[in-house]
């Protein structure tokens, strides 16, 4: 899927790679945030993504009224508050999708998948 704009000049088509380029980079970047997670179906083992594959961990979709829905796949810190941290993570997303591409984001999701404990 893809976010279509259409004008008198043309169209310009936003792909879902792009938006969870964007959407990984903004959560990624919030406190609290490990990286982005990616859970194997086959064996259900939840793997911490590098950041070329981050978009592995996020899941964009477009209902059919064209609004775009973000589902994002985490690992936070050990220690913080994972309420919060989702909660600024859903804000950033949407605020900066909206910004960037010009899109109308309805739901941004937050699935906590794990919690990694500093080895010290």
């Amino acid at each position: 899927m893809a976010g279509i704009f259409e004008n008198e000049f043309g169209s310009i088509t936003i792909s879902s790679s792009v938006i969870s380029a964007i959407a990984g980079s903004v959560a990624t970047k919030c406190y609290g945030v490990v990286g982005m997670a990616f859970k194997n179906t086959k064996d259900g083992i939840v793997n911490l993504l590098k950041a070329g594959n981050i978009s592995k961990g996020i899941q964009v979709s477009f209902d059919e009224a064209d609004a775009l829905n973000i589902d994002l796949h985490i690992i936070v810190q050990y220690g913080v508050n994972i309420s919060a941290i989702c909660q600024s993570i859903m804000n950033n997303v949407k605020y900066q999708v909206t910004t960037i591409t010009g899109l109308e984001v309805e739901n941004v999701n937050v699935y906590v998948e794990s919690v990694r404990v500093a080895n010290d």
